[in-house]
């Protein structure tokens, strides 16, 4: 199978699952997950306390339907997910379509949704329909059953770490609790596996890369408690990945809390300098994902968040409507490009030291300048000069800026050549001795 096919084959395991903040699902899913990488499950035991929060107890489910009079089935978890309240309490009752109506949630405004609807914390029974069936359903009596019940169990969340030369981290991070929905639950995890996968074919790697599968807010809460410290001395920066389908949806970024966070800067300069076709937003913790854990004041990592078709921002949000038709495999493919893409340039980027910096190199003697110096001696791509001398002038733009107090951005807004080409000049001074770097830490205030 091509990368492609995998993506949709990773996808159809995982959307039937009924997921939740706790339970088989989410662990059957890690398990999967398991399959594409070294995946380190851990668990934290209901009860523990993570911070201003408990974790909950473990939610189990085994059957959920209403029936009609005749015993007919009016809808059953066993043939969409969302039919239920997510942790809802049991019942088995009869009861009057007036009785019943207080139980079940719709959307009216999108009549033919099913919503996912959730009761982590509070105690009480529900079910969920599509507004319209809800509407056609005719007076009478209707047998109401949920078999299931809360146990002392665990949360349970999973990382990969792939090392690189340096301890410095980058953390990415998603969630695996939504049930039986595509954008807002199954894009993140597929988009990281396929992430992990190329990051760990890169012939070279400067950061650690951190890869964190868990629920959304409790798991990203209970992994901080465990992890919070060890992240804050380590993580040089990260993202959250999020809603990342959506067919002709732009690459969205929501900025880190830290305005001074390596990605913020980077994808800002690609959008500003590069043109390049992506979103930003500043960041709030309003609304969003575990950014919000990561970014609260008493860690303030360097996180951001990557996603496309924006949560709340789409019809499909939070409700049956959100399909793979919709996001479409596609779309996850160009998001693990495109993210990709730049993480690449993240380890790019950085601050360079000229090793010769007294005076200019004599280039001429390490290969680097043309022995000729004609108007045809500047387009001998065997001198490594192309472009009319775009090479060369990366190398003395790049050798006269790296003083310890330049990053590669800095140097990059001094010239138009894309960010990305810099890195076969750079290669080349790195071989011949002639630079040192990337350095994450500028030596000084910049001149």
């Amino acid at each position: 199978m091509n990368e492609l096919q995998e993506m949709n084959t990773l996808f159809d395991r995982l959307f039937p699952l009924l997921r939740s903040i706790t339970g088989e699902g989410l662990r059957e899913t890690l398990s999967i997950l398991g399959e594409y990488m070294p995946l380190e499950v851990e668990s934290v035991a209901s009860g523990t306390k993570v911070y201003d929060w408990t974790i909950p107890k473990e939610w189990i489910l085994r059957e959920a339907w209403i029936k009609d009079g005749n015993g007919q089935d009016i809808i059953n978890v066993s043939q969409c997910n969302l039919h239920v309240l997510n942790y809802s309490e049991p019942i088995d009752q009869w009861l009057s379509l007036e009785e019943l109506k207080q139980h079940v949630y719709t959307i009216p405004h999108l009549p033919t949704a099913i919503p996912y609807v959730t009761s982590y914390y509070k105690e009480r029974w529900g079910f969920c329909m599509s507004h319209e069936q809800l509407s056609s359903l005719p007076e009478g009596n209707y047998h109401v059953y949920i078999d299931s019940e809360k146990i002392d169990g665990s949360l349970h969340y999973g990382q990969a770490i792939l090392p690189g030369r340096t301890s410095k981290e980058i953390l990415i991070s998603t969630y695996v609790c939504h049930p039986s929905m595509a954008n807002n639950e199954l894009s993140g995890p597929v988009v990281a596996t396929f992430l992990y996968s190329r990051i760990k074919n890169w012939p070279d790697r400067e950061f650690t890369y951190r890869f964190v599968f868990h629920p959304e807010t409790i798991g990203s809460i209970a992994f901080l408690h465990a992890y919070g410290e060890h992240l804050k001395k380590h993580v040089y920066s990260g993202c959250v990945l999020t809603c990342l389908g959506g067919k002709d949806k732009p690459l969205n970024y929501k900025k880190a809390r830290d305005n001074q966070a390596p990605l913020n800067e980077l994808v800002e300069y690609l959008v500003s300098h590069e043109k390049r076709d992506y979103n930003i937003r500043e960041f709030t913790p309003l609304y969003g994902s575990d950014e919000r854990q990561f970014c609260s004041p008493g860690f303030n990592l360097p996180i951001g968040q990557f996603s496309r078709m924006v949560y709340g921002q789409y019809q499909g949000y939070h409700n049956s409507l959100d399909t793979k038709e919709v996001m479409t495999i596609e779309a996850l493919l160009q998001s693990v490009d495109e993210i990709e893409a730049i993480l690449r340039l993240q380890e790019l980027n950085g601050v360079y030291v000229n090793l010769k910096p007294y005076g200019e190199p004599m280039l001429s003697q390490y290969d680097l300048y043309p022995d000729i110096n004609s108007p045809t001696s500047w387009k001998d791509t065997s001198k490594l000069v192309i472009d009319n001398r775009q090479m060369l002038n990366q190398i003395l733009m790049t050798l006269n800026y790296s003083d310890g107090e330049h990053t590669l951005i800095d140097i990059a807004r001094k010239q138009n050549y894309p960010l990305y080409h810099y890195e076969a000049s750079i290669n080349r001074l790195q071989e011949v001795g002639l630079l040192k770097g990337p350095i994450r830490e500028k030596r000084g205030s910049q001149a």
